[in-house]
C-alpha cells in the first residue's frame, strides 16, 4: 500500500512537468514566415499554416480549419496590414488572447516604401531608406540592441500612383531579404523561449541552425548571381525589391502596380517603350495569376522568354524547407532569363 502512494504521489508531481513540455499551439500567415517558425520549433511541435501558397494573401477567406487553427493558437506570427489587411480583424474575432508577433512592425526589420512608376523611375531607390548592409557579417545579438528603427514611412509625402491605387507606403515582401528572414529567425526563437521555456535550448539550437543555413544560402545567391552578369527583365508586379537590393540586381519595371490591381494603358505603353529602349528580353509571370496578360502586353516586343517567378513559393513543399528552396527557386528563374 505504501509503494502504491508513494507511486501515484511520483505521478502526480510528474503531470505539470509534462505540460511544461507540451508545445504551444502556433499560427502563421504566409508559407515563407511558416517555414522559419517551423524550423525553429523542429522537434518540438508544428505550427499551422493560414494561407495555403496558391492564394493571394491580400485577399482570401479562411476555411473552417484554418479559422480554426487560429481560434486555437497561443501565439501568431504574421507579416502585417499592408500584405493582408483582412488579418487584424480575423485575429480580434478568432484569436484575441494569443500573443501577436508582426514582423514588419519590428524595429529590426529592414523595410522599404513601394516604388512609384511603372520603371521605378520616380523613386527607384526612394532615397532616405538605408539598405542596412552593416547586418551582414556580424553576429546576430538576442536584444538587438543598438540597431537603428528601419523606417518605419510616417512622414513621407503621399504620391499620386497614376492609377488612382493606394499603393504608398511600406513594401510587405520583406521575407524576400534573407536578412530579414536572419533578424525573424531570432524574434521567434524569442518568443517561443518565453512561451515554452522547457524547450529553450532546442529553440535556440535549431535558430543558430537556420541562421546558419541562410547565411551559407546568401553567399551562395550571391556568388551565382554576380556570374550571371548583367540581367535585364520586367516583373508582372512590384514584388521583388527586397531580393534585387540583397543581392545587387534591378527589374526594369512591373507590369501591375500590385497583384490585385490591372495595368492602366498608359502604363502598358510605358512598359513596351522601356522593353524596346533598353533590349529587355525577359518577363517573370507568377503562378497566382493568369500569364495571358503578360502575354498581350508584350505581344510584338522583342520579350523572348516570359518564365515565373514566385514570391510565395505555390509549387514548393510547405514546412521547414520551404523558405530556402523559395530563394533557389529565385535564383533558378533569374538563370531562364540569360
Amino acid at each position: 500500500m505504501r509503494h502504491k502512494l508513494l507511486a501515484s504521489a511520483i505521478f502526480s508531481l510528474s503531470l505539470p512537468l509534462c505540460a511544461q513540455t507540451t508545445a504551444p499551439s502556433v499560427a502563421v500567415d504566409i508559407a515563407p514566415l511558416h517555414s522559419l517558425v517551423s524550423q525553429v520549433m523542429e522537434g518540438v511541435g508544428k505550427p499551422d499554416l493560414l494561407i495555403p501558397t496558391e492564394a493571394s494573401p491580400h485577399q482570401y477567406s479562411l476555411r473552417p480549419s484554418q479559422a480554426k487553427a487560429l481560434a486555437d493558437a497561443q501565439v501568431v506570427f504574421w507579416m502585417g496590414d499592408s500584405l493582408i489587411p483582412w488579418m487584424e480583424k480575423a485575429m480580434d474575432n478568432l484569436a484575441g488572447s494569443a500573443q501577436k508577433i508582426e514582423m514588419l512592425g519590428l524595429d529590426e526589420t529592414i523595410s522599404y516604401s513601394f516604388r512609384e512608376g511603372a520603371t521605378f523611375a520616380s523613386h527607384d531607390e526612394h532615397e532616405g531608406h538605408e539598405h542596412h548592409d552593416d547586418h551582414e557579417g556580424h553576429e546576430h545579438h538576442d536584444d538587438h540592441e543598438g540597431h537603428e528603427h528601419h523606417d518605419d514611412h510616417k512622414g513621407h509625402e503621399h504620391h499620386d500612383d497614376h492609377e488612382g491605387h493606394d499603393h504608398h507606403g511600406q513594401d510587405p515582401h520583406a521575407w524576400l531579404d534573407p536578412q530579414n528572414a536572419i533578424i525573424w529567425i531570432n524574434k521567434i526563437k524569442e518568443t517561443l523561449v518565453k512561451q515554452d521555456p522547457a524547450n529553450a535550448a532546442l529553440y535556440k539550437r535549431n535558430a543558430a541552425q537556420a541562421t546558419a543555413k541562410i547565411n551559407t544560402l546568401m553567399q551562395s545567391t550571391q556568388q551565382s548571381i554576380d556570374a550571371l552578369g548583367e540581367i535585364r527583365f520586367i516583373v508582372f508586379h512590384d514584388a521583388y525589391q527586397y531580393f534585387e537590393k540583397r543581392f545587387g540586381i534591378s527589374a526594369a519595371g512591373a507590369i501591375s502596380l500590385s497583384d490585385a490591381a490591372a495595368p492602366s494603358p498608359a502604363r502598358i505603353k510605358e512598359i513596351r517603350d522601356t522593353v524596346k529602349r533598353l533590349g529587355v528580353s525577359c518577363v517573370f509571370a507568377e503562378p497566382q495569376f493568369n500569364d495571358k496578360l503578360v502575354k498581350s502586353v508584350f505581344e510584338g516586343t522583342n520579350v523572348a522568354t516570359i518564365a515565373v517567378i514566385d514570391p510565395l513559393g505555390a509549387h514548393i513543399a510547405t514546412g521547414s524547407g520551404h523558405y530556402q528552396a523559395l530563394i533557389v527557386n529565385m535564383l533558378g528563374s533569374l538563370t531562364e532569363c540569360k
